[in-house]
């Protein structure tokens, strides 16, 4: 893991450069190893169209855990074929109709144990197994600062303790008036129904960014 005061260092010299700059610094450090992670939600053309204009065959980490809407696998689909995505999907060990059969409905809002449990069953394992396989050293994410407080602590680079690996955010400190606008500029589409059943709400961490998600799945 780096240090410190080399993550500080590289937060300092990265905060003046722009988003695709950010991911080639990220794709070089990777040495040949790095991917970018995607649910398809809001504005993730964004972090696809950036990886894929440095690096065109990146490795795209999708964890299908098959309650996306209908909205959300066409917005897929679309962005496969016009960006030509290389992506590595993972699927849960239990299929969606497995799932309701045996827990039920999806966890409500307040249902903290469920929505965690949830998280752990058709999300985390299936994201955890993805990273064993294709082992990246860097892992580039469309995490941004304003998307919800427990953000608000990280940078541009962080070191991923769930998952030993560089953590790069090329569009950290983007607001959603900056991604509307690249959205624009490239011509990309958008997907607004999108939903995450492991969070519920935007407030809420999945686990995949959070320090709980790492013990969530017994190896």
């Amino acid at each position: 893991m780096s240090s410190n005061q080399q993550l500080s260092e590289w937060n300092e010299a990265l905060r003046s450069k722009s988003p695709l700059e950010i991911i080639q610094w990220a794709i070089a450090r990777g040495g040949g190893r790095a991917i970018v992670s995607t649910n398809f939600r809001p504005y993730e053309a964004v972090i696809l169209h950036l990886a894929t204009q440095a690096q065109a065959d990146i490795p795209v980490l999708w964890v299908d855990h098959g309650f996306n809407r209908p909205a959300t696998y066409r917005h897929a689909e679309v962005l496969r074929d016009s960006l030509g995505l290389n992506i590595k999907a993972y699927l849960p060990a239990i299929t969606a109709a497995h799932y309701e059969a045996v827990y039920g409905k999806l966890p409500s809002l307040d249902d903290e144990e469920g929505l965690k449990k949830f998280s752990a069953l058709m999300k985390l394992e299936p994201f955890q197994r993805g990273m064993r396989e294709l082992a990246p050293a860097v892992w580039i994410t469309a995490l941004r600062k304003v998307q919800n407080p427990n953000r608000a602590g990280l940078d541009i680079v962080s070191a991923d303790p769930n998952f030993g690996t560089l953590k790069v955010s090329p569009v950290f400190y983007y607001t959603d008036a900056e991604m509307e606008a690249y959205l624009s500029a490239h011509h990309l589409p958008n997907e607004w129904d999108y939903f995450d059943p492991a969070k519920a709400d935007e407030k809420r961490e999945c686990g995949l960014h959070a320090a709980w998600g790492g013990k969530a799945v017994q190896s």
